[in-house]
């Protein structure tokens, strides 16, 4: 039991969860909405069994490269969260190396047959650059200046973006759908939650480095808050939190227009005064356990944005 409790802890079994509420919540609060706004004749392009495969290709991946990570930090995490250590205190190395390619490898088999059975080509080999992507991270661009973020970033935009290219795809390919299905909105709709979850992961991301700059700095990271200082990264996170809410008052302020009501009280409260008070607490915060707060905080924003999608639901049924 305790070596199975210490492997969900390993995978960072929440986070699993947390990808797979968002690509499903995606597909059935806006995917399906628009392709019954089109007529109940125009069923879904890909089966939700293909879909519910991809998402689990998607929760493989994503496993595989926490366990890199933790796989290839173990010496900074000695220092930065020495509690909550699994690799080499609980499961040895060896047998992370192992299942780490072991889940990478189920999901892209996995990925390369939902490709081959919707006809959709690109979607094995882009899963094999997620992984690849989620290795170089752990071996090299997380101690650099901001590729790491980026990557991180981009990599969780994606959790939308595979959904959404991969309707938008069959739309503009299938005959039958074009000029019935809007593959526009499918898009629009792709873009403002993969854009979110960019910014968004970017906030926490640089916090993150905030909060471990100790043991980062000492085996030789070139993290922003070593190389610019944590008041430089400070004002860096700032101005895409400003960014961030000024985009969402905007959308709010433009399906105000359709009388979005519901959507624009809920993202007001639960989007836009949380990441307030975020700018608020980082003018102060100095301790990494305040940094810390705040990276919770900017989960549970990341949390109450994705639900949104909800709102699509209700208002285009």
């Amino acid at each position: 039991m305790k070596l199975l409790v210490a492997f969900f802890r390993l995978v960072r079994s929440l986070n699993l969860v947390f990808i797979a509420f968002t690509q499903l919540l995606f597909l059935y609060c806006v995917i399906i909405p628009v392709f019954h706004q089109a007529g109940e004749q125009y069923g879904l392009p890909v089966s939700v069994f293909h879909v519910g495969l991809l998402v689990i290709a998607s929760v493989l991946i994503a496993a595989g490269g926490y366990i890199i990570n933790d796989y290839f930090d173990l010496n900074i995490d000695h220092i930065n969260k020495p509690r909550q250590m699994v690799v080499e205190k609980i499961i040895k190395r060896r047998w992370a190396i192992i299942w780490h390619l072991v889940l990478s490898m189920l999901g892209i088999l996995i990925s390369a047959y939902v490709a081959w059975k919707t006809r959709v080509w690109w979607l094995a080999p882009a899963n094999v650059g997620c992984v690849i992507a989620l290795w170089f991270y752990s071996t090299t661009f997380k101690r650099k200046l901001l590729s790491g973020n980026i990557i991180i970033s981009l990599l969780t935009a994606w959790t939308v973006m595979v959904i959404g290219f991969l309707f938008h795809y069959k739309v503009i390919t299938l005959p039958n759908y074009q000029g019935m299905v809007q593959a526009s909105k499918i898009m629009r709709i792709t873009f403002l939650y993969a854009c979110f979850a960019f910014i968004i992961s970017l906030i926490r991301e640089v916090i993150k480095d905030i909060e471990d700059m100790a043991g980062d700095e000492k085996y030789g990271c070139r993290t922003m808050p070593i190389v610019w200082g944590v008041n430089v990264s400070k004002v860096f996170v700032a101005t895409w939190i400003i960014v961030l809410v000024a985009a969402v008052a905007i959308v709010q302020a433009y399906v105000l227009t359709f009388a979005w009501w519901w959507s624009a009280l809920y993202c007001v409260l639960l989007i836009i005064v949380p990441l307030v008070s975020i700018l608020r607490k980082l003018y102060t915060a100095q301790l990494s356990e305040e940094f810390h707060r705040l990276s919770n905080w900017v989960k549970f924003v990341m949390l109450t944005g994705i639900v949104s999608m909800v709102f699509f639901k209700i208002y285009f049924a």
